[in-house]
């Protein structure tokens, strides 16, 4: 008995301290969580599961040290065994959503949110059920964004890539060429420092390019900015300053933004600025084009989410004022961050927030038309700049065509790494539409855009300015008509190909001559012409009104013929004797029968015999502005090529037209 007691007691003290051995590892755990140490945290809950002590909660921070290293494969593997479990927090429903939208499982996650929804869950931020074509408009989209190597990547975290003056600045974990490596235990990857190198430079960076000067410490440091004269460095860096580190009330030191100046080549003078806390963080400086403003990311009091967008003013002097949230439109309930601003003033930020394809996404924002300074939404910036992974710290240069972004999608060197750019922008053409006479703008008119093979691929109408403009491809041909029901109809040929890259805008004006049913020759004379306001009977279109009758041709002819020549002394006798300053504009047209090559060339033949019959009876050649044939552009009726039509509706297509411009 006495043997068995003690082989009980035995077993009870192994089982003990088993247990106390658990429980000890589990603190640690904890403790090494609660430090942000989440790769030697994750190692130790690993241990907890495979001894199956306290499984359940070991799983769910396993996978929440997973989410928090931004690896999503395993945050999805183990989030799948939480949310299997009982009575397991419906937060977990969205974590699991947000895992399966970083491995790409967009319809998986889709249910996932709708659980966590059903379930009493509250989702005011990356609420990507809301759109639910999101998917595919953004895979779908023209793409603006292509992505061009970069050489200066390492095994290590890299981003933060700001490019000033031929050189790249950017921050990295490398810290190559370093006997002794001090490692940061969210990842236990090196502190971060601040590299530079030639933009254009083909060999990679080690320690012989970090920054010179007193920007990089013991601690993390940057990413930076640079103003536009090159003497003033804003960068972030772990609150540290005069080797000497502060903590906040939890043991943690936060990150702040300091300000150096450039002497003799060396970044010092580093100051501590005024926006700083112990005990928040304040980080991702970015500056406006006149430097004049200050964004940044911070968790401070007023955070509405995780971090937001604040910004501040920056006096001549250097004095930081009026701090503010950039607000709502831009920061949600999530973590918003790395913020730039390009030079035509756009905020692009990162957030996991707004509605995306993963984990951080990078938004471009759109401001108010009449009010510059409010942002009313923002735009994801789509694939290849977006993935399911993270993507962040997007900076464009100021050529507006090419820029950096980071992100630790697969296919990288190393876990974060730098992306360049360059950008193809959206083309568009853009013009106003005209009335020939009176050179007003034609609101509501109907503009049709067609490919070189006669589709149809655009159509809209005018605004009250006459004013149009239509998205288009590069490297296209097309063809834009104007048409409206008092007018005749103008087209322009155009192409986009071979056009620069940096070009975003192609003009195509358009000029509409009112239809020829208008007042007769006969009429003429008649008209109650107010000569001190040079109008007619107090109407300011009326001289639109003032056409001359038409003269017409035979078939591939461009000689006068008898009977218009008749008209053509009418016109004579008006411009010469009855209205000696009258000033006209002479169009010529054919019908659509011929090639446009052959017809361009009879009607301008057309414009000209015109022109030279009025100067030899001996109207004043300053009085014609203008003689010009427009071929088979400018069709009265429906014979188009391809319409079959009587004789007599061509002969109304053959016509020179007489515009009146002036009458004095």
């Amino acid at each position: 008995m006495k043997n068995k007691d003690y082989i009980l007691v035995c077993i009870a003290l192994m089982l003990s301290f088993t247990v106390f051995s658990q429980q000890g590892k589990q603190k640690r755990a904890d403790t090494l969580f609660n430090k942000f140490s989440f790769v030697k945290a994750a190692e130790v809950y690993r241990e907890l599961i495979q001894n199956n002590y306290n499984k359940d909660y070991a799983t769910r921070q396993l996978a929440d040290c997973y989410a928090y290293l931004r690896d999503s494969r395993n945050a999805e593997r183990y989030y799948k065994s939480v949310v299997k479990q009982k009575n397991v927090p419906v937060e977990y429903y969205y974590k699991y959503a947000q895992a399966l939208r970083g491995m790409k499982k967009y319809e998986e996650s889709q249910e996932w949110l709708q659980r966590y929804k059903d379930s009493g869950g509250v989702v005011n931020a990356n609420d990507f059920s809301k759109d639910i074509n999101f998917i595919t408009s953004v895979f779908g989209a023209k793409q603006q964004y292509f992505l061009d190597r970069v050489r200066f990547n390492s095994k290590y975290s890299d981003f933060g890539a700001f490019e000033h003056d031929g050189k790249v600045y950017f921050t990295s974990a490398r810290d190559e060429g370093v006997a002794v490596k001090r490692l940061y235990g969210w990842n236990e990857q090196p502190f971060l420092d601040v590299y530079v190198t030639d933009a254009n430079s083909k060999k990679n960076a080690d320690y012989t390019n970090k920054l010179k000067g007193d920007v990089n410490s013991i601690y993390h440091d940057g990413p930076v900015t640079i103003t536009k004269d090159g003497k003033t460095m804003y960068f972030s860096r772990n609150n540290f300053n005069e080797e000497v580190e502060t903590k906040d009330k939890k043991g943690l030191t936060n990150m702040k933004i300091y300000r150096a100046t450039l002497v003799d080549g060396l970044w010092t003078n580093i100051e501590d600025l005024p926006i700083n806390g112990d005990n928040f963080s304040t980080q991702h400086p970015a500056l406006n084009i006149d430097d004049t403003k200050l964004y940044f990311t911070s968790d401070r009091p007023g955070t509405r989410g995780g971090s937001d967008i604040w910004v501040v003013n920056i006096r001549p002097d250097g004095l930081l004022m009026d701090l503010k949230n950039v607000g709502d439109v831009v920061n949600t309930e999530s973590a918003e961050g790395f913020p730039f601003i390009n030079n035509e003033g756009v905020l692009f930020f990162s957030s996991d927030g707004h509605t995306g394809l993963g984990m951080l996404d990078i938004f471009a924002t759109i401001k108010d038309e009449e009010d510059n300074e409010t942002i009313v939404d923002v735009i994801n910036l789509g694939v290849p700049v977006n993935s399911n992974s993270d993507d962040f710290s997007f900076s464009m240069n100021p050529d507006g065509i090419t820029g950096y972004f980071a992100s630790n999608r697969r296919g990288g060197r190393g876990s974060d790494d730098i992306y360049a750019f360059h950008r193809v922008p959206v083309l568009h053409v853009e013009g106003v539409v005209t009335d020939a006479i009176n050179t007003k703008p034609v609101p509501s008119a109907k503009i049709t855009l067609y490919d070189n093979n006669e589709n149809q691929v655009a159509f809209m109408e005018t605004d009250e300015n006459g004013y149009y403009q239509i998205n288009i491809d590069r490297n296209q041909d097309y063809k834009i008509v104007a048409s409206q029901d008092k007018y005749i109809d103008d087209y322009r040929t155009f192409t986009s190909k071979n056009i620069q890259t940096e070009l975003i805008t192609i003009s195509a004006n358009l000029l509409l001559n009112p239809v020829p049913d208008v007042a007769k020759l006969a009429d003429l004379n008649n008209v109650n012409f107010d000569y001190e306001k040079n109008q007619i009977d107090g109407d300011s279109t009326a001289v639109a009104n003032a056409q001359l009758n038409p003269i017409y041709f035979d078939f591939e002819k461009y000689n006068i013929r008898k009977e218009y020549a008749v008209e053509l002394d009418k016109i004579v006798k008006l411009m010469t004797v009855d209205y000696p300053e009258m000033v006209i504009k002479i169009e010529a047209h054919t019908d659509s029968r011929g090639t446009h090559e052959y017809n361009d060339i009879l009607s301008t033949n057309r414009a000209k015999s015109t022109y030279n019959y009025l100067i030899s009876k001996g109207v004043n050649p300053a009085n014609i502005e203008s003689y010009k044939g427009y071929g088979e552009r400018r069709l009265i009726n429906e014979c188009a090529d391809g319409v079959s039509c009587e004789e007599a509706k061509h002969q109304l297509n053959r016509r020179t037209q007489f515009i009146v411009i002036k009458m004095e």
